[in-house]
């Protein structure tokens, strides 16, 4: 059987799962044992990642967490058993390389490659070459990351890389021309969209030249989760603005109320890592435990109703777009990812 891209969303479309927004993490592994697989989270001592991770290793999964605070995770981690916590810096390129080779030394195969960390609405930074800090952390460290995992990826006999993406794609595509805000100025949200756009590109991509090896690619929305730091330094006006919190910057108690718990939060992730239901697609946004719908301006949006965040915009499926960025990619991490 040839199998298919997702290239323009030519497979995003809902596959009735029997999953939704109120389905955890070990609901949808429910019966899938992951004995001797071996399994990559970045991310995966915080929020939605350590509750991943959890769930892994609950199904029997060996899990390894590469950090960038090495003593928080292994403080967060302890008790788990079957996880090792490694150094890494998503916006240190020596220190994935590092993380990658040293990790080949030691495992032939990588079955579960989830890219969960991400940083999101922080003020302007910049990594040591220069580049934003959301694109670099969101996107261009994991795709460093998937590249010198690849040998590991390719032997296992079936991989998927999972991409944890986010709603807030919708707020901005790519800007092929200024990624690093170099000529127009910061806005942390323009940053944060586009960085989550290039999740998006990069699965579609991905899922194309890896099917052949048997490598598959999902990006996803998890939700708005209650109890994550993902949003820790965020200004609180962001969250005013949006109608979510008060003016004493507390949550509205009906917009907490609709929010998902971690165990919730963590279930799409895991649904695209391990559901039998994907074994012959790839390449798509999913959310709620399902492929999600495309998004064509047809839909309405409320910050303080996260229900109705939802749906995959199509510039970030787009075939030319993906290609493109897989190029931008390779450049400004000066690595080359011919995925042979």
């Amino acid at each position: 059987m040839k199998l298919k891209d997702n290239y323009n969303g030519a497979l995003q479309q809902p596959i009735n799962s029997g999953f939704n927004a109120a389905s955890t993490a070990a609901g949808v592994i429910k019966d899938i044992r992951l004995d001797g697989k071996t399994t990559i989270v970045t991310g995966g001592y915080a929020g939605i990642g350590l509750e991943t991770v959890k769930t892994f290793v609950a199904a029997g999964a060996k899990v390894i967490v590469p950090a960038r605070d090495v003593e928080k995770a292994a403080n967060n981690l302890a008790g788990i058993s079957d996880v090792m916590v490694e150094k890494m810096d998503l916006m240190d390129p020596d220190s994935i390389n590092a993380f990658a080779e040293k990790f080949l030394a030691a495992n032939e195969r990588l079955h579960i490659l989830a890219n969960n960390a991400g940083i999101m609405w922080v003020p302007l930074q910049r990594d040591k070459r220069g580049y934003e800090s959301q694109f670099s952390t969101n996107h261009l460290g994991h795709f460093q990351l998937t590249a010198k995992l690849w040998p590991a990826l390719k032997r296992a006999d079936g991989a998927r890389v999972v991409n944890v993406s986010s709603y807030g794609h919708q707020i901005a595509p790519f800007n092929f021309e200024d990624p690093n805000f170099l000529k127009r100025e910061y806005e942390t949200l323009q940053g944060y969209g586009q960085s989550k756009t290039a999740n998006n590109l990069f699965t579609v991509e991905l899922d194309h030249r890896g099917k052949t090896f048997g490598v598959r690619a999902y990006a996803l929305h998890p939700g708005s989760v209650n109890g994550t730091d993902l949003g820790r330094v965020a200004p609180m006006s962001l969250f005013q603005q949006m109608g979510t919190h008060d003016a004493d910057g507390n949550i509205f108690s009906e917009v907490a109320a609709k929010l998902k718990n971690v165990e919730q939060g963590a279930a799409t992730s895991v649904w695209c890592a391990v559901s039998p239901q994907l074994k012959d697609i790839g390449g798509v946004y999913c959310e709620d435990g399902d492929i999600a719908v495309i998004d064509n301006g047809d839909m309405e949006h409320n910050f303080d109703d996260p229900s109705t965040l939802r749906g995959v915009k199509p510039y970030s499926l787009d075939v030319e777009n993906a290609k493109r960025l897989w190029k931008l990619s390779e450049e400004l991490t000066g690595i080359s990812f011919p995925v042979n």
